[in-house]
C-alpha cells in the first residue's frame, strides 16, 4: 500500500509541476484565464495528503520497531 502511495506521490508531483509551469507561461504571454490559477490546486491537495501519510509512516515505523523486537 505504501509503495503505491509513494509512486502516486511522485506522479502527482510531476502533474503539479507541469500545471505551475503552464501558469507561468500563460502569465508571461499575457493569456492568463482566471480558472487557470486554480489548476494546480487539486494536485497540491493530493500531494498534501500523500505527503503527510508518507511523513507519518516514517515515524510510525520507528515507533513500532522497538516494540516488535521486544525491547
Amino acid at each position: 500500500m505504501s509503495r503505491l502511495i509513494r509512486q502516486s506521490h511522485r506522479w502527482i508531483s510531476m502533474a503539479f509541476t507541469l500545471t505551475v509551469i503552464a501558469n507561468f507561461i500563460a502569465i508571461g504571454m499575457g493569456h492568463a484565464i482566471p480558472w487557470l490559477y486554480y489548476l494546480p490546486l487539486p494536485p497540491l491537495f493530493l500531494l498534501l495528503g500523500s505527503g503527510l501519510y508518507l511523513f507519518a509512516l516514517l515515524y510510525v515505523g520507528k515507533w513500532r520497531a522497538p516494540h516488535a523486537k521486544g525491547i
